[in-house]
């Protein structure tokens, strides 16, 4: 256990819907404000989906993320930024042909999905390793495809922050490191409560925490109900932690939560009662090495 604690806050995600929450951010200024008032209750780091304006669905235009980094850099620079490259890897079997792609399917080629990283250059940018069910699609990332995205964040002089939701991705990972594709140790992302992938459980973080090289950096987070009950759990067995209306709507059951600055504050609340305070964007750039 350390006794600073880097908080990430996932203000938007590609999910969430202003149905189910009215206080989700959606226009680009919307979500760099949620941004900068996440860091005021003690985020170090934003990371960042970005939506269509217009419609709140989830979008991958170039054009949004320059706003949403713009203003978030124009007002509080050294709050590292973490771009999302996840969006571009769903599939949707077609009722009668499952080869032919039906209604709900994004899947594009790897390079589009990581086109703005190069031109904004981020801290940091995720990179997805799962293949896996979710719902009724199918997250799509094949080793071939995660490789030629890992290549361009590398020439981007970007760091990757590995999202693993299940143990197979942790494997593919090492193997990844191992072929000179990803620096080692590495930083990583436990995403804990998605159906059909790791389980929020102690045990599960546990076993997922000890897979990884020694002296990687991690992060475990809960989706939904596990997400306050991951935070003390990430702490005390080593790693940093993540909330935000990505990943959880709610205060409590049946409270939702006001904006994300809420979540950042619950969560550096229970940090608080272990001993534990978060880690200044300073702290935290310092912590990963990042200019």
């Amino acid at each position: 256990m350390h006794a600073k604690v880097i908080i990430t806050c996932a203000v938007t995600g590609n999910i969430t819907t202003r149905e189910q929450c009215p206080h989700l951010p959606v226009t680009p200024q919307e979500i760099a404000e949620a941004a900068l008032l996440a860091a005021e209750e003690g985020a170090a780091i934003a990371h960042i989906h970005v939506r269509d304006p217009a419609t709140g669905a989830p979008s991958m235009e170039i054009d949004h993320y320059r706003e949403v980094v713009e203003r978030i850099r124009a007002r509080r620079p050294e709050l590292i930024i973490n771009l999302t490259t996840g969006p571009g890897g769903r599939y949707v079997p077609g009722d009668e042909e499952p080869a032919v792609a039906g209604p709900g399917t994004t899947l594009i080629r790897p390079e589009l999905r990581v086109a703005h990283i190069p031109i904004l250059k981020p801290d940091i940018c995720t990179l997805d390793l799962n293949t896996m069910n979710s719902g009724k699609q199918v997250v799509i990332n094949t080793p071939a495809n995660v490789t030629r995205m890992a290549r361009i964040i590398r020439a981007a002089g970007v760091m990757p922050e590995i999202e693993l939701f299940d143990s197979g991705d942790v494997h593919l990972a090492r193997d990844l490191i191992a072929a000179g594709e990803l620096d080692g140790p590495g930083l990583f992302s436990f995403v804990l409560g998605v159906k059909y992938g790791f389980d929020a459980s102690p045990e599960t973080l546990l076993y997922a925490r000890n897979m990884l090289p020694a002296g990687a950096t991690w992060t475990g987070f809960g989706v939904g109900r596990a997400s306050f009950p991951m935070v003390a759990q990430s702490w005390l067995l080593g790693g940093h932690v993540r909330v935000g209306l990505e990943d959880n709507i709610h205060m409590a059951k049946g409270v939702l939560a006001p904006s994300n600055a809420a979540l950042v504050r619950r969560a550096r609340e229970i940090l608080a009662g272990l001993g534990a305070e978060p880690a200044t964007p300073a702290e935290a750039r310092a912590h990963l090495k990042l200019d």
